[in-house]
Formats: structure tokens, sequence, C-alpha cells
């Protein structure tokens, strides 16, 4: 976790241009990105998994019922969750 302290605090402390900062958000978009594509291979309809909910903070439990390009469908319980393939974990 220190590598990670220490690239927020040289973000937050330099001089970087608007560019520059550009660049870096493209670099983490591209890696969440990829990310995603391989959580995205090792699931299949069915598959248990869980993730935490951006609205109640909570961790929701469910099957996979559809994978989409960028987006997993989750059900859990009645209510079926569009959920990022990079959000997800197994169960």
């Amino acid at each position: 976790m220190t590598e990670i302290s220490a690239i927020n605090g040289a973000i937050l402390a330099g001089n970087f241009t608007n560019e520059q900062l550009n660049s870096i958000g493209d670099a983490i978009r591209f890696a969440r990105a990829q990310l995603g594509q391989q959580n995205k291979y090792t699931l299949r309809v069915g598959t248990k998994v869980k993730f935490t909910s951006s609205r109640s903070g909570m961790e929701v439990t469910g099957d996979v019922q559809k994978i989409n390009r960028k987006f997993v469908i989750v059900k859990s319980g009645m209510t079926n969750w569009r959920v990022p393939a990079s959000m997800l974990s197994a169960a």
C-alpha cells in the first residue's frame, strides 16, 4: 500500500499539466478495462458473484444472468443489477 500512497502523493503534490493528468486518467481507465476483461473471461451464466453496491455500500451476492460487452447482469433476490465486470469477484 505504500506504493499507492507514494503515487497518490506524487500526483497531488506534482505540477502536472492538464495534458499529463489526462494521460494518467487514460492509463487508469485502460487498466480498469483490462481488469474487467480478465474478470469477464472467468464468468459464466450461473456463477455466484459478489460486489459492493454503490447505492447502499452493502455487499451484494447473486448469480450471473447475462454477460454483456461492458456490464454483467447479476440477479440477487428479485433485483437485477447491471454491474461493471471489474467490480465483481467470486462469491
